[in-house]
């Protein structure tokens, strides 16, 4: 039987790169986001490469949808829990609560209701691998980011626990902690502002959506008594959050 992952958040990004990447390994995925539209050109180009997908468009935010879209499915080998954003970058006094609640409601409470619906299948199979996709953020805390670095922070203490809770169901749990990655995300961050977003990256070569598909890739492939508990990458002008190291650009005269 051919192996299926499904993948949420795969409209863009890291989602949309992994789709790509475990399609070309021979898993039918399964490929999850609000974009009907972007989710409709994945898929021609997973089929046009000879591949299978299936697309549900649904927001993760929702228990009903998640639900709904979710409870039919079987069969899943290999979740990832890609669907998270960063949204605003102001001190604390100053930010917005409608972006705590977008960051909230899908970067944890989005990843605990798919988790909930696909674990226990998992289990009731004695197979599966879960990805969760977390963020350097969610062990190093800075300025301007203290509702998205708690929402990554939340995400790395529920794959240490969930890690925990499948052990003797023979589930294996990953988190990959990624350093600067250039996808939507800054953009996203900074409501359209792509100047703004751009500058994020300004002197740095950042890892790609591909980047952390490849490593998504490599941790899923390996022997069933081997996992990769936690992975962080990072481009390599970073050694943390604070940490940067930005060429200037030459100039001649």
């Amino acid at each position: 039987m051919q192996k299926q992952a499904l993948i949420t958040g795969a409209t863009s990004g890291i989602g949309r790169a992994t789709a790509l990447r475990l399609a070309k390994e021979g898993y039918a995925v399964i490929a999850t986001g609000r974009r009907a539209d972007r989710l409709a050109t994945l898929r021609a180009e997973i089929e046009a490469a000879g591949g299978r997908c299936t697309t549900l468009a649904f927001d993760v935010r929702s228990e009903e949808e998640v639900r709904r879209n979710l409870s039919p499915l079987e069969n899943i080998d290999l979740l990832v829990n890609n669907a998270g954003l960063a949204a605003g970058l102001e001190h604390i006094d100053l930010g917005d609560t409608r972006d705590w609640d977008a960051m909230i409601d899908t970067n944890v409470k989005g990843l605990l209701y798919v988790t909930r619906v696909i674990a226990p299948k998992m289990v009731a199979a004695g197979r599966g691998h879960i990805f969760n996709i977390g963020s350097i953020a969610g062990t190093e805390a800075y300025e301007n980011g203290a509702v998205y670095c708690a929402s990554k922070h939340a995400v790395h203490a529920i794959s240490q626990s969930m890690r925990a809770d499948l052990l003797s169901a023979g589930i294996k749990v990953t988190e990959i902690r990624p350093g600067m990655v250039e996808t939507e995300f800054s953009e996203v961050r900074f409501h359209g502002d792509k100047k703004r977003a751009d500058a994020v990256y300004d002197g740095v070569e950042p890892l790609t959506g591909a980047d952390i598909a490849e490593a998504i890739a490599w941790a899923a492939q390996l022997p069933a008594h081997m996992n990769v508990n936690d992975m962080v990458l990072m481009p390599s002008q970073q050694a943390g959050a604070y940490y940067t190291h930005r060429k200037t650009k030459q100039t001649t005269l």
